[in-house]
């Protein structure tokens, strides 16, 4: 199936509606790869879709036919299309995309209207984070747990300052994660935690009264390291994960 050229397209929003073009200054690398993957991702074009030609995509971009052709490149990079003889640009399944990628994620944390894709990755964070945070109990040393010490302290300090606060919350996730010596799970950790960290439906509006609930839930992760129970500082980790994110979750989102 082949995306219909700009004059067909219908009046709702499209990645090549014609009443979205936009001037070239606007429209470069960068801005071209988003609105692929976006439409990509959406399901707008969908797996199995071609894209429009090289010539309809840089007259819709108002970008040269070799800023859309190094564009198809990065997005093919990402595993979102292959070029298949004589078929043109076709759209793969999700089962083949990097969703490690920090342009896919990001496009899928944007439009995850449903906050299926933040579930999922409060999951996998709470596993990941779980596991590190056993390592960290299991070789933590005197100059680790006065390190966690120092960081726990500067979230008690800053609770009454919401971006100092968060900031803060975060450096002691990353002390946890650095600490364990597992440098794929904290790399893989890191991309998922910073792109949705991007998005508002992530953030959310959190409280006082849940900035201690998370201050508390921190303090069970530094005891148990401290202590050195490996399986209490996993199961505190995991159980912090989960519950706040459903404490910032909206209660209004559609589940998928």
């Amino acid at each position: 199936m082949t995306l219909p050229l700009p004059d067909a397209a219908p009046a709702s929003r499209s990645f090549l509606g014609a009443a979205d073009a936009r001037t070239p200054a606007a429209r470069l690398g960068v801005a071209v790869v988003h609105d692929l993957v976006s439409a990509i991702v959406t399901g707008e074009v969908a797996p199995g879709d071609s894209l429009p030609p090289e010539g309809t995509l840089s007259a819709h971009f108002g970008v040269s036919r070799t800023v859309v052709r190094e564009s198809v490149k990065r997005i093919e990079e990402k595993g979102l299309v292959t070029v298949v003889q004589g078929r043109g640009t076709q759209v793969q399944p999700a089962e083949s995309w990097n969703m490690l990628d920090p342009v896919v994620l990001s496009a899928l944390v944007e439009h995850d209207d449903s906050l299926g894709v933040l579930d999922d990755l409060a999951v996998i964070r709470s596993a990941l984070e779980g596991s590190m945070s056993a390592d960290t109990a299991s070789r933590r040393t005197d100059a680790d747990i006065a390190d966690l010490h120092a960081a726990f302290d500067h979230m008690a300090e800053t609770i009454e300052d919401e971006e100092a606060y968060s900031q803060a919350d975060v450096d002691f996730h990353f002390l946890v994660m650095a600490q364990s010596g597992n440098r794929l799970a904290e790399n893989i950790t890191k991309v998922l935690f910073q792109r949705a960290r991007e998005s508002n439906r992530f953030t959310g509006a959190p409280t006082a009264e849940a900035f201690r609930a998370t201050l508390d839930e921190h303090r069970r992760v530094l005891e148990a390291i401290e202590a050195g129970n490996a399986a209490e500082a996993e199961t505190a980790m995991r159980t912090h994960i989960i519950d706040a994110w459903q404490r910032r979750r909206l209660p209004n989102a559609k589940r998928g």
